[in-house]
């Protein structure tokens, strides 16, 4: 029988092919345990009210995948997560809007990971308003405008209803009119469902939520002639939208193991899929 020679003898080929397999088996289930023991322990989260039933969707399927992993999040604004993700109690940071100049340079990187539109809603009874121009909403919530029937609306008067400072829907909102800082609010709210709840049961109410939220408690109207729907955000003809980002202190590939791995799932096409049926447009991953 033909063999392979090496010192002390003759090797059987068939005997040197099993200790070969049994060899990548051995490094096979090594290996398995391997990935198992790194894809153990905690992630946390903080930030954005506006994606919690993204980051909850997200959260549960990817626990699901990776059983050993225990994801928790806090909905606490889009400026109190990016807080905690600077003072290093978070992993990531949730925020529905940009970064600020001083995030970025404390080393906060913006992951965007989708794209919401901002909707004017009204409450219901403030009826004959389909349409605002961004110079007519400067005016109602700068409080310029006092009633609607200045608009081709009902004799009512207007209740201006917003966010509380620092929140990832405020900023965008008065970024975009220009009117940071000048809006006379009758109503300061923590997060959109606040907003909605108001706006629907106050006479007069007139408010700004994520669009993601939107129900038939209230009126959504258009802006310069274009509705708030997915399709006109994706499109870029809708003015009043926003980023929504999973913040962190440095580059993904720079994160732990667990961290890389839950952005592996996010930017995965099944975590694209989440987020669209979050009502909210995925932005694909670099």
């Amino acid at each position: 029988m033909r063999g392979m020679m090496r010192k002390g003898g003759v090797v059987n080929r068939t005997a040197l092919g099993a200790a070969a397999l049994l060899t990548g088996v051995v490094i096979m289930i090594a290996g398995c345990n391997k990935k198992t023991e790194e894809l153990t322990g905690n992630i946390q989260l903080a930030g954005s009210t506006s994606m919690e039933e993204m980051c909850v969707a997200i959260g549960e399927t990817f626990m699901e995948e990776e059983p050993g992993i225990a994801v928790s999040a806090e909905y606490i604004g889009s400026t109190a997560g990016m807080e905690a993700l600077l003072e290093g109690t978070v992993d990531i940071g949730t925020s529905s809007r940009n970064l600020t100049q001083e995030e970025l340079e404390k080393g906060a990187v913006e992951n965007i990971v989708a794209r919401d539109g901002i909707a004017v809603i009204l409450n219901k009874e403030v009826t004959g308003i389909e349409n605002l121009t961004s110079d007519e909403l400067r005016d109602i919530f700068c409080g310029r405008t006092a009633n609607w029937n200045e608009l081709g609306g009902p004799n009512m008067p207007v209740v201006v209803t917003g966010h509380e400072a620092g929140s990832g829907t405020r900023d965008p909102f008065e970024e975009i009119l220009g009117i940071v800082d000048q809006c006379r609010y009758a109503n300061e709210l923590s997060g959109s469902g606040a907003v909605l709840i108001k706006t629907a049961a106050t006479q007069g109410a007139v408010g700004y939520i994520s669009m993601a939220l939107l129900d038939d408690t209230v009126q959504a109207v258009s802006v310069e002639g274009v509705q708030p729907t997915r399709e006109n955000v994706q499109n870029g003809s809708y003015s009043l939208n926003k980023t929504m980002a999973m913040a962190t202190m440095g580059a993904i590939e720079k994160q732990n193991p667990l961290v890389q791995r839950y952005f592996e799932f996010v930017y995965s096409d099944q975590g694209q899929s989440l987020i669209d049926g979050a009502n909210l447009t995925p932005v694909p991953g670099e």
